[in-house]
């Protein structure tokens, strides 16, 4: 994760903050698996691979020892994980859904997202959180349709984090009974270690990508809830294997719901719209129930 990862450096001994101090380009996980050839083969006829995801931590960091990296992220996972209940708990008051779109950069998040906005014009208020390093490009895209939207740029940061979601949700002033998208930087490592508070993580997979990414990043498929398989409208000219895609994101998640999706021709639209709707109406339905939850304890209290 984000914390120890192979581009962190040693001062992370000497703080407890997380302050992103490193840059992240992202085409690799984090528990760095290397080929390496010695020019001579094992004797079970493999080359001798490095993997720095053995120990107990699941991470290696020069110079630092296993129990040390996983108590810097104890420390930096639970200060994030309070702010996340806190974002929760503010959400479920105001009987908003909200959802953690993360996937790899060009999976086509953001051209899936203002399909959707659009589509759910007239029917409920919708807000988005852009996550992105630099640049507002993405939240221009998302305001031209309509939506209220705010960037979040982390710098050198490759995910965002609960306190970043609150300050954001803070200036947009969410509508009650709405739906929040919240789009995290594209990266499929850090983003599965931080809860921001949301309903659930939806992992958007292109078809453009390999047939193997759950299994290559199984803890943001194991985090994510549901999974796109998107731009499915390319499949007629590519060499991707659908039925092996999902199978390998079970393998990592058996409970995750998947759907085929193409924000250009349509296909799996119509299914991602009623999820979120449905999600929408538990929300609100939640909501409508705490309220007269209290309003009953407020009366037994008056006697």
């Amino acid at each position: 994760m984000c914390t120890v990862c192979g581009c962190g450096d040693s001062k992370l001994e000497h703080s407890h903050d997380h302050d992103h101090d490193h840059d992240h380009h992202h085409g690799h996980g984090h528990h760095h698996h290397h080929g390496h050839d010695h020019g001579h083969d094992h004797e079970h006829g493999h080359s001798h691979d490095l993997d720095y995801g053995k120990g107990i931590a699941g991470v290696h960091v020069p110079g630092m020892s296993q129990a040390r990296i996983i108590q810097i992220e104890q420390d930096i996972l639970g200060k994030n994980d309070r702010m996340a209940a806190d974002n929760r708990a503010f959400l479920a008051d105001k009987g908003i859904f909200a959802l953690n779109l993360v996937s790899s950069p060009g999976s086509g998040k953001t051209t899936l997202l203002c399909e959707t906005i659009k589509r759910l014009s007239g029917k409920y208020p919708v807000a988005v959180i852009e996550g992105d390093q630099q640049t507002s490009n993405d939240a221009d895209r998302i305001r031209a349709t309509g939506a209220p939207a705010i960037q979040v740029n982390t710098g050198k940061g490759c995910h965002l984090d609960a306190d970043m979601v609150a300050k954001a949700c803070r200036r947009l002033e969410l509508a009650d009974d709405s739906v929040l998208f919240i789009e995290n930087v594209g990266n499929l490592v850090c983003p599965a270690a931080f809860d921001l508070g949301e309903a659930y993580k939806v992992a958007i997979l292109s078809v453009t990508e390999g047939e193997d990414k759950p299994l290559k990043y199984p803890d943001m498929f194991a985090a994510a809830g549901m999974m796109i398989l998107n731009k499915v409208d390319l499949l007629p000219h590519l060499d991707f294997d659908v039925e092996a895609c999902i199978a390998n994101a079970r393998k990592v998640n058996p409970d995750m719901v998947v759907l085929k999706v193409s924000a250009r021709s349509g296909e799996g639209m119509d299914e991602w719209l009623a999820w979120i709707s449905e999600g929408r109406r538990r929300a609100v339905t939640d909501r409508i129930n705490a309220l007269e939850a209290k309003l009953k304890a407020a009366r037994e209290s008056l006697g």
